[in-house]
C-alpha cells in the first residue's frame, strides 16, 4: 500500500468505529460520500487488498505499441537529435513524425534510452524580480552573446539581441564577428527602420556602451554609441549585473539550446545562411515565448525620414585645421582641396567621420570637405656600423686606446677613466 491508501484505511477504521461520520470522511479524504460507501463495502469484502488499486502491476490503457515506441526510441537516438531536450524533444517529434507525447512522456523515454539523467533541483540563489515595463517599446535589453552557434561547422560568432521588456518578445538579431559599436550600429539601423524608435535601452557595462575609465576625469566620458542614441532620444541604462538584465539573458540560453538544434536540422553551416533563417525563427520564438504587455500603448516612436542614421553611427571626432590646411586623424595627413582662402579654415574646428566601411569625411559647419590623403614618406635608416648588429653603435671599451688619448705620465699613456 502506498501513502495514500494508508490514509484511507485509517479514516474507515474510524468510521466503523463510530468516531467520525461517513460525511466527515469524505471531507478528509477528498471524495465524495458515495465512494467512501464503497470503499466501506471493499474493506468489508476483501480487506486491506480491497482499498489496493487494481490498476497496480498492469500495463496503461495508454502505453505506445511496440512499433510506434521503437520508432520514438530511434528518434531520441538519432544523431540530429543529439542534445535536445524533452520540452524541444516532444515538440520535434510533433512536428516531423507526427507523434504527439507528453514531455514528461519523452523525458522517461530518454531516460531509459540513456540519452537522459534524472537531475534534482539545486537550490539556487534567489534574485529579486524586476516588474515588467507596462507597454512594448517602454525598455528594450540588449546584449550579445559568443557561441559556437554552428558547433562544429563553423567557428565561434557573436549574437547581438534586442529583447522586449514587457513582452519578452525578440525585436531584432543577427550574427556578427564580435561586438563592436558598428555592429550594434547595423543593428540598430535596421530594428529603427522595421520597428520604431524605443524609450530606454538597457545593457551591461561593455565598453561599447560605457567607458569605466573615469580615474581623474572631470566629465563623465560619453562613448560612440551612447552619442548616436542620444541624438535619437534614446536613454541608456547599464546593470549592474546580469541578473538585472534576465529577460535578454534567458532569451540567450533559450537561443543556445533551440536555435543551435534548429539551425542543425536544417544543415546550415555558414552565419549568412544563419541571418537569413533568423526571421523565421524569430517568428516562431515570439509565438511560442512572447507574453501579452499590461498596456496596448507602443511606445516605439515613428523614425524620423529626415535623419541620417548612417551619418548618426558613423564614429566621430573633432581636429583642429592647420594653418596649412592639413588635418591629422588617425596617424594620417589630409589636407583639404578648397578654392575659398585659406583663413576661411586656418584654426577651425573640423568633425571627423569614420563609417564602417573606413571611409573618413570632414565636415565644417554641415559642408562636406574635399580631403586628399597625402601619403607620409619613410625615414631613411640610420647609419651604423656594419660590424654591429645593433642599430645604435656600442661606446669604445673602458681601456681603449682612445680614452687616454694625449694624457701621458713620465712618457707613459695614462688611463684617466674607468668608466664609459
Amino acid at each position: 500500500m502506498n501513502a495514500k491508501e494508508i490514509a484511507r484505511k485509517a479514516e474507515l477504521d474510524r468510521v466503523l468505529e463510530k468516531r467520525i461520520t461517513e460525511k466527515e470522511a469524505s471531507l478528509r479524504l477528498n471524495l465524495s460520500e458515495r465512494q467512501v460507501r464503497r470503499l466501506i463495502s471493499k474493506y468489508w469484502q476483501e480487506g486491506v487488498s480491497g482499498l489496493v488499486s487494481k490498476k497496480r502491476g498492469r500495463p496503461s490503457n495508454r502505453r505506445l505499441d511496440g512499433s510506434k515506441k521503437e520508432e520514438v526510441m530511434d528518434f531520441i537516438k538519432a544523431d540530429q537529435t543529439q542534445g535536445f531536450g524533452p520540452t524541444f524533444m516532444a515538440e520535434k517529434l510533433e512536428a516531423m513524425k507526427g507523434i504527439k507525447l507528453s514531455k514528461e512522456t519523452i523525458r522517461n523515454y530518454m531516460i531509459e534510452a540513456g540519452e537522459w539523467k534524472a537531475r534534482s533541483r539545486k537550490n539556487a540563489v534567489p534574485h529579486y524580480a524586476r516588474e515588467r515595463r507596462h507597454q512594448r517599446g517602454e525598455l528594450v535589453q540588449i546584449d550579445g552573446s559568443y557561441h559556437a552557434w554552428l558547433e562544429d561547422r563553423g567557428e565561434k560568432a557573436c549574437l547581438l539581441v534586442f529583447v522586449d521588456d514587457a513582452t519578452s518578445e525578440i525585436l531584432a538579431a543577427q550574427f556578427v564577428e564580435q561586438e563592436s559599436f558598428f555592429a550594434y550600429g547595423d543593428l540598430c539601423k535596421r530594428y529603427f527602420r522595421e520597428t520604431g524608435v524605443p524609450l530606454c535601452f538597457y545593457s551591461d557595462r561593455f565598453s561599447v556602451f560605457r567607458d569605466n575609465h573615469r580615474e581623474r576625469l572631470v566629465d563623465e566620458p560619453v562613448t560612440q554609441f551612447q552619442r548616436a542614441i542620444n541624438g535619437l532620444d534614446i536613454e541608456l541604462i547599464c546593470a549592474n549585473s546580469p541578473q538585472a538584465k534576465g529577460r535578454v539573458e534567458r532569451a540567450n540560453q533559450t537561443l543556445q539550446d533551440r536555435l543551435i538544434k534548429e539551425m542543425r536540422l536544417l544543415g546550415i553551416s555558414d552565419y549568412q545562411a544563419a541571418n537569413l533563417y533568423l526571421p523565421d525563427f524569430i517568428q516562431a520564438y515570439n509565438a511560442r515565448f512572447a507574453v501579452r504587455p499590461l498596456s496596448d500603448l507602443d511606445c516605439h516612436r515613428p523614425l524620423d525620414p529626415e535623419l541620417d542614421l548612417d551619418f548618426l553611427f558613423c564614429v566621430h571626432d573633432f581636429r583642429t585645421i592647420s594653418a596649412t590646411l592639413l588635418i591629422q586623424f588617425d596617424g594620417k595627413v589630409y589636407q583639404i582641396m578648397t578654392s575659398h582662402p585659406a583663413y576661411v579654415y586656418a584654426k577651425q574646428e573640423v568633425l571627423m567621420t569614420v563609417d564602417s566601411e573606413g571611409l573618413v569625411s570632414a565636415w565644417f559647419h554641415g559642408n562636406n570637405l574635399d580631403l586628399n590623403l597625402i601619403e607620409k614618406q619613410p625615414k631613411q635608416a640610420a647609419v651604423v656600423s656594419s660590424k654591429s648588429p645593433d642599430k645604435h653603435a656600442l661606446p669604445p671599451a673602458y681601456n681603449h686606446p682612445w680614452r687616454t688619448y694625449g694624457k701621458k705620465l713620465n712618457g707613459q699613456p695614462i688611463l684617466t677613466t674607468l668608466s664609459s
